[in-house]
């Protein structure tokens, strides 16, 4: 099946704006596939390290990790993780220097079954201007 979510930027340091996009995603996908549909969405470079983790907030100590060294993002799947369980959120932390965090949420738009010709993922729409993951600095 076919899931919706949205993907809002939280943090960056270098984000200028806010910026949300929907995509489109199949619900087997692992969590690597999002976090290259996400790099895809954003125009990144997918040249650090990067995980996911459950939490309430973005600062919560009490989290599920899912990262490299634990495998999950490898492993689990969309499906597999939500439910997310009442009041936790799936974040994607990318690049642990200039810590680019962006909230992952299911829509509640109903899933379906993939339209014939159409390539998932896929990012459907955006709100504001992507982030500049290296802007050009003055010396």
């Amino acid at each position: 099946m076919i899931w919706t979510l949205k993907v809002d930027l939280l943090f960056g340091h270098y984000a200028e704006e806010h910026w949300q996009g929907t995509l489109e995603i199949d619900s087997s996908s692992t969590l690597e596939d999002l976090h290259y549909a996400i790099q895809v969405a954003v125009n990144f470079g997918n040249d650090h390290l990067y995980g996911f983790y459950v939490a309430r907030t973005p600062r919560s100590r009490d989290r599920l990790l899912l990262d490299d060294e634990n495998g999950e993002i490898h492993r689990a799947s969309l499906e597999s993780l939500y439910p997310l369980g009442k009041g936790r959120n799936l974040y994607y932390l990318f690049d642990y220097g200039d810590h680019w965090l962006f909230k992952v949420a299911k829509s509640r738009t109903r899933p379906f079954a993939p339209v014939k010709g159409c390539q998932y993922p896929r990012l459907l729409s955006f709100i504001g201007t992507p982030p500049v993951q290296y802007p050009l600095t003055e010396e």
